[in-house]
């Protein structure tokens, strides 16, 4: 039996160039999910599953990365930092620290939200001997991402990378959460460019070591887009909301709030309402997650959106299906819809806009 697992590499070097502008100002590990960092959802589940040391591989505005998340001890854990200057892909990241790891750890990309059973994997990983196991997660629409083929025994026969509609042989797909033992890293190469999915993984299969995989439990969310921002924000606000009554506010469905104001605002859940947010008289938000501190006046509707922090939006404006940066502000009489503003993007009203982008 393998012994336990307590360390883990978690990467989180992506620039996230699909979610500009929202990641201009911060790297996409630090986009907010109910207000917290999204990386910080899956530290605090490995924190859960007894991993006690976090080697973080930061690169771009890795000292932002520093200063939000710090050394870790909040959580449970002591996070080190280590600074990729060049790119060296995946695997080629891992192999940076490979003298300091021990001989099994956990691997995850800090990127993706994760509130999800690690335990579950490291525990299959131990009980089946095995020298890499994946987790995986069923995607109704596979072609976006690295698939995965079992045999009965769970054991991996096959991987397939973004494969076109016609190359789908399975709708389980890599989740970006490895269990590893070290010596997989004798097959990466030092100073060269390599991937776990695309290089390590396909080698060690061709070579008959033995992969397997096992499927999470729990929530995953990619967040690549701005919509699957949104929509991380709406799944977890359901997830961890409940269905709570505030005097003098309507409301229906499930909410995620601790201390806001809104008396004579209607509330339909699922909503997430940051900490000393404020609604104003006839104010109706629907399914969307507003920042904290943030302003919302009389008559204002908001459905289906994200607003960040410190957000303004003035008396009977109406935003739908749009992601606001932090501390932007809306004038009054504006209507937004299917918009993404970056942080501090002012737009005054009255004025209507739809499938735009501002920064």
């Amino acid at each position: 039996m393998i012994s336990g697992v307590r360390e883990a590499v978690v990467l989180a070097g992506g620039e996230g160039t699909r979610l500009r502008p929202l990641t201009n100002n911060r790297p996409k590990p630090l986009l907010p999910v109910l207000g917290r960092p999204c990386i910080e959802y899956s530290l605090r589940a490995l924190s859960a599953a007894g991993i006690e040391v976090i080697d973080l591989a930061c690169a771009y505005k890795g000292k932002e990365v520093v200063n939000q998340l710090g050394d870790g001890k909040s959580m449970g854990l002591n996070i080190e930092y280590a600074f990729e200057e060049t790119p060296m892909g995946t695997a080629g990241a891992v192999k940076l620290l490979e003298q300091k790891l021990p001989d099994a750890f956990v691997v995850v990309m800090g990127d993706t939200l994760m509130d999800i059973d690690f335990q579950k994997v490291i525990s299959f990983h131990q009980e089946h001997k095995a020298m890499v196991t994946i987790a995986l997660t069923e995607v109704s629409n596979p072609s976006e991402y690295g698939i995965v083929g079992l045999d009965r025994q769970s054991r991996i026969v096959r991987f397939k990378e973004k494969p076109a509609q016609a190359e789908v042989f399975s709708n389980l797909i890599n989740a970006g959460v490895y269990v590893i033992q070290k010596e997989a890293f004798s097959y990466v190469p030092k100073g060269v460019k390599f991937d776990f999915s695309k290089n390590l993984f396909p080698k060690l299969l061709e070579m008959d070591h033995p992969l397997y995989g096992v499927r999470l439990q729990g929530m995953w969310k990619d967040i690549g887009r701005p919509r699957d921002l949104l929509d991380a924000n709406l799944q977890m606000a359901d997830r961890r909301g409940s269905m709570m009554r505030v005097e003098g506010v309507e409301s229906e469905g499930r909410i995620c709030a601790t201390k806001f104001s809104g008396r004579g605002a209607k509330i339909s859940g699922p909503v997430y309402l940051g900490e000393n947010a404020a609604l104003g008289k006839g104010a109706i938000i629907s399914s969307s997650a507003i920042g904290g501190s943030s302003r919302i006046e009389d008559g204002v509707r908001i459905n289906d959106s994200l607003l960040m922090d410190e957000c303004l939006v003035m008396s009977a404006s109406r935003i739908v299906g749009s992601v606001i940066g932090q501390g932007c502000e809306i004038g009054s009489e504006v209507t937004l819809t299917n918009c993404v503003l970056g942080d501090g993007v002012t737009v005054e009203g009255p004025v209507e806009l739809e499938g735009r982008t501002l920064e």
